[in-house]
Formats: C-alpha cells, structure tokens, sequence
C-alpha cells in the first residue's frame, strides 16, 4: 500500500504541473498531504497503473479555509484564504509572498521566521518543539510570539491570524553559495 500511495502522490504532483496548477516540486509540497487522502477514496478511485490517471485529490479543492493576513516589512497588508491543514509557510509561497522557507520546512533554517501579531493567537498555537525553538534563536529580530512558518498550520482557531514579516533573515547560504561535492 505504501508503494501505491506513493505513486499517487507522484502522478497527482506530475498531473497538477503539466496543467498548471502546481508552479515547482519542493519537499514542502510533496510531505504536505497525509496518505489517508489517498486511501480514504480508495473505493471511489478506479486502480490504474497510471498514477497520473488517479484523482483521489477532488475532494480537497472544498476544503475549509481560513482568513490570514500577512504584514510585510513595510506595512503593507496581504489577505488571503488558508486551507485547514496547510502551513503558513506553503500559504504564502503558493500566494506570492516574499517567506522564504530555505529549508523547505524542514526545520532546518529560520528564514520562514514570523511574528504572530495577537498574542490571544500566539496562546492558540501549540507550543515550539525544542527544535523549533533553535531554529528560532538564529532568527533576525525574534520576539516573545515569534515563531516559523512552516511549523504553524491553519486550523479553525486561527481564523483572522495576522503574522508580520519580518524586516530580514538570516540565511547562512548567502547568494553566490556552491556546496562543495562530498
């Protein structure tokens, strides 16, 4: 079964670029959905051989969303929907935001660092793991309700969340950066 999920994960991401719907294949992207989606609808998908031929995804475009605002570093004011389940790092990739997101929300990095503006909603969130909160010591001008991007995710409760970007990141792979080859 894990083999067979993974390859509906695969055709549907193949499928959702070669019609336009998906701009680039990150990591973000493809750990973004749970297997169950492709599992729950088994009865309904017909089996191919063809990954690409199965649409077990469907049901995910009624999915509910939420209202985030983001607040870039100058001020300027960004509102947009949030589907329940979805990071607000990938929330604002997929709408054009400038959130970097190095690591591809790995926990890697803090270049996804955000401020969550309400601290009533800040108290909401679930509490940084250890590693997030490493993360968060190497973030550019970390405040007590900073937090990362790709670690916060869009549930009902924080339908009206504001989150300000802020001013700079830190990213220790500069521009102009080549790994050296192991």
């Amino acid at each position: 079964m894990f083999f067979i999920s993974k390859l509906s994960q695969v055709g549907q991401m193949v499928k959702r670029f070669t019609t336009g719907q998906l701009k680039y294949v990150n990591r973000s992207e493809h750990m973004r959905r749970s297997y169950s989606c492709y599992l729950q609808n088994l009865n309904h998908c017909p089996f191919s051989t063809t990954a690409a031929d199965n649409n077990c995804e469907d049901g995910n475009e009624q999915k509910e969303k939420i209202s985030v605002t983001f607040v870039d570093k100058d001020g300027d004011e960004m509102h947009i929907k949030v589907p329940i389940g979805m990071s607000m790092l990938e929330a604002a990739q997929e709408n054009d935001i400038e959130l970097e997101g190095a690591c591809e929300g790995s926990l890697a990095c803090s270049t996804c660092h955000v401020i969550v503006t309400d601290v009533n909603y800040y108290n909401k969130l679930e509490d940084p793991t250890d590693e997030e909160n490493d993360m968060l010591d190497l973030a550019f001008g970390l405040t007590e309700t900073s937090r990362l991007g790709c670690q916060v995710i869009a549930k009902h409760e924080l339908d009206g969340i504001c989150l300000a970007l802020p001013g700079a990141t830190r990213n220790f792979a500069v521009d102009g950066y080549v790994p050296k080859p192991h």
